[in-house]
């Protein structure tokens, strides 16, 4: 029986990958990349040569069969993702799942995240959080953010530069107007930054100011 290893990697300096990490992808048999092209720029900046299998979410369902057999043959593979640790808002959790039906080992290494950061940076409670990923684009969008809305714990999710006001907008509807949210934007890249503020002031600060890179949304419990 083989093994199957998840291997975060950074969600933007590359320093930030461990030699744990390098040394896995170096080792197994093959690594399971979400995008092969950009996983070999990774290779290329830490010399790893290695095979590069897709898979992402257009063809694991099609896949996912295939290489649990291979597993089940003895091969050891690693899974990576584009950015950060697979199945967290990436692919990942259905070869997990699989995997772990069919008795086969698998252990996810510790390492980036980009709502981690995010959250501690906040300056909200840590100790209990809710994690909600990527909102709904359409249906079921404003049901989920009344719920967050009466939320008493922390909340975290990720959002689009394209989506940003359009959520910021949405939360001035249904939360109180001293409401505390902080975003991140470009965590652990260059031009990384975090606004904090109320609702109406972030507003402003996204309508007056460029929105780019990818967003984190850390917002505050409802007071009891």
């Amino acid at each position: 029986m083989g093994k199957l290893t998840v291997v975060p990697t950074p969600i933007g300096n590359l320093e930030d990958m461990t030699f744990r990490a390098i040394r896995i992808l170096k080792e197994s048999d093959a690594v399971l990349a979400e995008d092969t092209r950009t996983t070999l720029k990774l290779f290329q900046k830490f010399e790893i040569e290695n095979k590069l299998i897709a898979h992402h979410l257009n063809n694991e369902h099609k896949t996912v069969g295939r290489i649990v057999e291979e597993l089940q043959n003895g091969l050891e593979y690693a899974l990576v993702s584009d950015a950060g640790t697979p199945a967290i808002s990436d692919p990942g959790f259905l070869l997990v799942r699989e995997c772990l039906k069919a008795g086969i080992e698998v252990e996810c290494l510790p390492g980036p995240t980009a709502f981690v950061p995010a959250l501690v940076n906040s300056g909200f409670p840590c100790e209990k959080f809710v994690y909600e990923g990527f909102l709904p684009t359409k249906k079921g969008r404003q049901t989920r953010i009344q719920k967050i809305a009466e939320e008493e714990r922390t909340v975290v999710l990720y959002e689009s530069p394209h989506r940003i006001l359009k959520a910021l907008g949405q939360f001035q509807e249904f939360f109180d107007e001293d409401r505390r949210i902080s975003v991140s934007r470009e965590i652990s890249k260059k031009f990384e930054e975090t606004i904090r503020g109320t609702v109406s002031e972030l507003i402003t600060h996204f309508t007056e100011n460029p929105i780019k890179g990818e967003f984190v949304i850390v917002i505050e419990g409802k007071s009891k």
